[in-house]
């Protein structure tokens, strides 16, 4: 069973997890019975969810948004016997995996593409809330755009929530307006998308292909594949394999996460130099987060030729200089 935090129709991350919900069926058939709750809040009602679905005799849930990590990490204690598997999180157990998906490698691609498109060396991001996982991408989205266009400043708007259409609006509008030419955004809609193309400007998909909601202002999409990592989920439990304790992240190189559908529009130099960036995160030789890296008040947080490790992308907690403002104190 799947626990959305959004509606499977939100044309991203809800909508992607259940492409891979789908990856599952078709890969196993009759072996298999999936079912999922969409729309879930995080916190109280996410574990009653939780419990429920253990107690249907569901042997292995994925819960599917960061904030489902404490209710999930209390029903699994419960149910000893339940595989439970994590999206985003860090905490697990012996009946407990984490899973997560390098989601600001394509950022930075995308940045790179921004950084050659922008007129005004201006971009924009849409976050939910500030997290490691948000602050990953938004930074990465920045060191982008630098690499290819080192006059470029990002404008970041927080909306404290992962899908609300109108909120995402008028987050996008307020950074057009702030003189934004290229947006990029963590939300779940396609919202930011079709507000740039109101405003003649250029955006993004995020999670899945959104060329065919504003074909125009769509300069290419992020995609991720959830499928390959719930169909080695699903055989592991099937095959009597399933480990605990276990926190996987998968990104380019494991072809869980790629940019498509570049806009035409692009000059060919700019493009290619998106293609170079996500072949070098392909073959491991490229990462975003490379030093010297500084924030934003100059405090540096990489050495020269360091690279960072997972635990320095754990705790990302500033915005890469370029990135106007100061995080705002949240969990």
């Amino acid at each position: 069973a799947w626990v959305y935090v959004g509606p499977i129709g939100d044309a991203g991350w809800t909508y992607a997890h259940d492409q891979g919900r789908k990856a599952v069926e078709a890969e196993f058939g009759d072996k298999v019975k999936t079912s999922y709750v969409e729309k879930v809040p995080e916190g109280a009602d996410a574990e009653r969810v939780i419990r429920d679905l253990a107690a249907q005799g569901n042997k292995i849930i994925f819960a599917t948004s960061f904030g489902f990590m404490e209710p999930m990490v209390k029903v699994a204690a419960e149910f000893p016997d339940v595989k439970f598997e994590h999206a985003t999180g860090y905490k697990t157990s012996a009946n407990m995996n984490v899973y997560d998906i390098k989601l600001y490698q394509d950022a930075y691609v995308s940045g790179v593409l921004a950084g050659g498109m922008t007129k005004t060396n201006t971009i924009g991001f849409v976050g939910t809330f500030p997290i490691p996982e948000v602050l990953r991408n938004i930074n990465a989205f920045s060191l982008g755009a630098q690499s290819v266009n080192p006059k470029v400043k990002t404008k970041v708007v927080w909306i404290n929530t992962w899908f609300d259409p109108p909120k995402e609006s008028d987050a996008a509008q307020s950074l057009v307006n702030g003189g934004a030419d290229v947006l990029l955004q963590n939300t779940d809609s396609s919202a930011v998308l079709q507000t740039a193309e109101k405003n003649g400007k250029y955006a993004f998909g995020w999670d899945s292909d959104m060329s065919a909601v504003a074909p125009k202002a769509h300069l290419a999409s992020n995609v991720v594949h959830w499928g390959p990592y719930y169909i080695k989920a699903v055989k592991d439990v099937l095959d009597g394999t399933w480990k605990g304790n276990q926190r996987t992240i998968w990104g380019a190189k494991e072809g869980t996460t790629e940019v498509v559908k570049m806009n035409e529009a692009i000059p060919e130099a700019v493009r290619k130099k998106a293609e170079e960036a996500e072949a070098g995160l392909k073959a491991g030789t490229l990462s975003p987060f490379t030093g010297p890296l500084s924030d934003n008040t100059g405090k540096e947080r990489l050495a020269s030729g360091q690279v960072a490790e997972q635990d320095w992308l754990d705790k990302v907690d500033f915005y890469v200089k370029g990135v106007e403002g100061k995080v705002p104190a949240g969990n």
